[in-house]
C-alpha cells in the first residue's frame, strides 16, 4: 500500500466544500430537513398552546396551593402551640380550684362533723335527762304504790291486832300516820 492514493482521495476531499463534505458524510437532505423544521415547529406550537401553557397553568396554581398549604401549617401550628399553651393554664386553674375545692370540702367536713358530734352529744345528753326523769317518775310511782300497800298493809294489820274494831276515822289516821313516817324515811 502506498501512501499516494490515499494523500489523493484526501486532497480530493478538501478541494470541495467542507459543509457539503459533512452533509454527505452524515446523509443530509435539505428538503427532508425543511419538512422536519416544519414538522418541529408546528409540533412546538401545539404543545406550547395545549400541553405546555395549561401545564404552567397547573404548576402555578399547584404552587399557590403549596404556599396556602404551608401557610396554613404554619398558622395551624401556632394556632396548636397557643391552644396547648391555654390548654396547660387551664389545667393549672383546673387544677388549682380542684385543690381550693377539695380543701373547702375538707373544712366543710370538719365543720359538719363538728356539728354531728355536737348533735349526738346533745341527744345522748337529752336522752340520758329523758331516763333520769323516766326513772324519777318510775320510782316516784313506785313509791306511790308502795306507800298504798304500806298503808294498805298497816291498816290490815292493824284491823287483824285489833280484831276489826276499828272505824274509819281510826283506820284513816293510821294510814296518814304510815305516809308521813315513809316520807321521812
Amino acid at each position: 500500500m502506498t501512501i499516494a492514493p490515499i494523500l489523493a482521495a484526501v486532497a480530493e476531499r478538501a478541494a470541495e466544500n467542507p459543509f457539503q463534505e459533512v452533509a454527505r458524510e452524515f446523509g443530509w437532505e435539505p428538503r427532508l430537513f425543511l419538512s422536519q423544521l416544519v414538522l418541529f415547529t408546528i409540533v412546538a406550537l401545539v404543545l406550547a398552546k395545549f400541553a405546555y401553557k395549561p401545564l404552567l397553568a397547573m404548576l402555578e396554581q399547584r404552587k399557590h396551593q403549596i404556599t396556602q398549604a404551608l401557610e396554613n401549617s404554619e398558622r395551624t401550628r401556632r394556632e396548636l402551640a397557643n391552644a396547648q399553651s391555654k390548654v396547660q393554664e387551664i389545667i393549672g386553674q383546673a387544677g388549682s380550684q380542684a385543690n381550693k375545692i377539695i380543701e373547702e370540702a375538707r373544712v366543710g367536713a370538719a365543720k359538719i362533723s363538728e356539728q354531728e358530734a355536737q348533735k349526738a352529744v346533745a341527744a345522748a345528753a337529752q336522752i340520758i335527762a329523758k331516763a333520769k326523769e323516766s326513772n324519777e317518775a318510775e320510782l316516784a310511782r313506785m313509791k306511790s304504790e308502795l306507800r298504798n300497800e304500806v298503808t294498805r298493809l298497816v291498816v290490815e294489820t292493824s284491823a287483824m291486832v285489833t280484831g276489826n274494831i276499828l272505824s274509819v276515822e281510826q283506820k284513816q289516821r293510821l294510814a296518814d300516820d304510815a305516809n308521813r313516817q315513809l316520807v321521812n324515811n
